[in-house]
């Protein structure tokens, strides 16, 4: 009898892990096991009335690199070609990104042209940043905060405005409790290689065979920023479910694991509440925290190690305002923690996607709210209303957009523990939970956001890389 592997949640992930599974040539049987009625994880897209296309979560994805190249090819193998809407290198949307510091936006200078000439807010040249790079020394430490490496090799103003803002953006963190190896591995690897994060990102480049198909050739020739799916990013995991239905796997939901144990023969039983399932192999692709709880005593340093990698929550707000126009045309602004602790960003939607509009166009926009101020608030067990997410996403809208109309149409989603927190020492736990696992031969493999990325690219590449280990199959393969 051929093996079974179950795995465990059915977010982008865990649908990635088991579609490499099944397509594999002697492919075992494969079990994915969702807890909530719906599969795609933080990956939602919903219509309004007028057929306007809202993301309650990512929204985007990134073609660049290996990575993004490995996401078209399986967005070409599900057949969504037709449906991809790029966003080209000419595009605002590619173009033009900005931070609102200062009561006003400002765009970040791109080209060699823009580090050469002053760009608010920042009181010089970014020219002075790269050079302060090219000639700092290599830093000593195993890991380092976003902000301190940051502020050694870019200067204060970089880390405190630029950084600041990106890890609120990505991550919804703060830089300075951040890792910089975990979070911005490129950036890490370029000084630790090259001495410089400048040299080591041009130096760095183009290494490794490149994946090829059309819609990569496209991709590459239009430089494309980022790219979506017509009805949504969500039309991916709903590909995603089909193909793997199509090719006999097993796909639960509503079904949340209630406890993992071992049994004598070395195998799984995951027990599902009423019901139980045998396993020869777990791919775990659900937070690291839900499955510390889960894990058996055999297994408690694993949990120890899983229960640190904590999550933050996200408040979401979708915005639609009829007959109005934006002040700026780009992707979107950031708001570094300085400025603002409520926002940390605003996506203009409708500048990068406008096919996704409607039948009605309006303006449709995306406030994500969170970081210190929402920790805050759910420490002390404040009612969280949608209200409150709402009043303060429309008061940034027109503060920080001139949006002072109401919006036409509103949906706010808080995502609780959403993205986890790759914190100073992040690696150490990866690699203690690794060293257990090879130590005590267990057939469970870790995959998801919470290791080692949280972009829809990383998690679709976790989820391949812990199928190729379950199938005996070079990883980088």
């Amino acid at each position: 009898m051929g093996r079974t592997v179950v795995v465990l949640g059915g977010g982008i992930s865990g649908l990635a892990a088991s579609y490499y599974l099944s397509r594999a040539p002697c492919a075992p049987k494969v079990v994915l096991v969702e807890g909530s009625e719906r599969l795609g994880g933080w990956i939602r897209s919903v219509r309004g009335p007028d057929g306007a296309v809202f993301e309650l979560g990512p929204r985007g994805i990134r073609p660049a690199g290996a990575l993004g190249a490995r996401t078209l090819l399986l967005v070409s193998e599900l057949g969504l070609d037709s449906e991809v809407l790029p966003v080209r290198g000419d595009h605002p949307a590619a173009r033009n990104r900005f931070l609102y510091v200062g009561g006003a936006l400002h765009a970040l200078p791109s080209g060699i042209r823009g580090l050469l000439r002053p760009s608010p807010p920042f009181s010089k040249p970014l020219f002075w940043a790269g050079l302060r790079d090219l000639t700092t020394p290599r830093g000593k430490d195993p890991d380092e905060t976003v902000h301190s490496f940051a502020q050694r090799r870019l200067g204060s103003e970089v880390a405190s405005l630029a950084m600041d803002s990106l890890c609120r953006g990505v991550f919804a963190g703060n830089s300075r409790e951040l890792s910089v190896r975990s979070c911005f591995p490129s950036l890490f690897q370029a000084e630790q290689t090259h001495r410089s994060i400048l040299l080591g990102l041009l130096l760095g480049a183009g290494r490794g065979p490149q994946l090829d198909s059309a819609l990569i050739r496209q991709a590459r020739a239009e430089r494309w920023s980022q790219w979506s799916l017509r009805g949504g990013l969500e039309t991916l995991p709903q590909a995603l479910n089909a193909h793997l239905t199509s090719r006999g796997v097993s796909v639960l939901q509503g079904q949340p694991v209630c406890g993992l144990s071992l049994q004598a023969e070395g195998r799984w039983k995951v027990s599902l509440g009423d019901s139980s399932l045998e396993a020869d192999h777990i791919i775990s692709a659900i937070p690291a925290s839900v499955l510390s709880k889960l894990l058996p005593a055999e297994a408690a340093p694993l949990a120890r190690a899983l229960s640190t990698i904590t999550a933050v929550s996200v408040a979401v707000v979708n915005l639609q305002y009829r007959g109005a126009r934006l002040p700026v045309q780009g992707f979107g602004h950031l708001v570094p923690s300085s400025e603002d602790p409520v926002i940390l960003g605003i996506v203009y939607d409708s500048v990068a996607f406008p096919e996704q509009d409607g039948s009605s166009p309006g303006l449709r926009l995306t406030v994500m709210l969170g970081g210190s101020w929402l920790q805050t608030l759910e420490a002390r067990g404040c009612v969280l209303s949608q209200e409150l997410f709402q009043q303060e996403a429309e008061k940034a809208a027109a503060t920080q957009l001139g949006l002072n109309e109401p919006p036409s149409h509103c949906l706010v989603h808080l995502h609780k523990n959403s993205i986890p927190q790759y914190t100073l020492g992040h690696w150490q736990k990866l690699e203690s939970a690794a060293q257990f696992l090879a130590a005590q031969k267990l057939p469970l493999t870790l995959a998801g956001a919470s290791y080692e990325g949280v972009a829809v690219n990383d998690c679709i590449e976790s989820g391949r890389q812990a199928a190729a280990r379950v199938l005996g199959t070079e990883p980088n393969s």
